[in-house]
């Protein structure tokens, strides 16, 4: 079952027409990594991770948790 914050980076991904894979290059990490953490058995998610996140969405972090 995908998490909350997975579900979250996807919609919001999906709505400004980003691929994981440019999402991926954009915070920096693997394309891997983040088709993990919007999959089924999710890592814990790093504070800097989830900041790198929100800031290419252009949300605030806390609008992904």
């Amino acid at each position: 079952m995908e998490t909350e914050l997975g579900r979250r980076i996807k919609v919001l991904r999906k709505e400004r027409g980003v691929t994981q894979e440019q999402l991926a290059e954009l915070i920096g990490t693997s394309y891997k990594y983040l088709q993990r953490i919007e999959g089924k058995n999710p890592p814990d998610v790093r504070l800097t991770t989830i900041r790198r996140l929100a800031k290419a969405l252009k949300v605030k972090p806390a609008d992904l948790l």
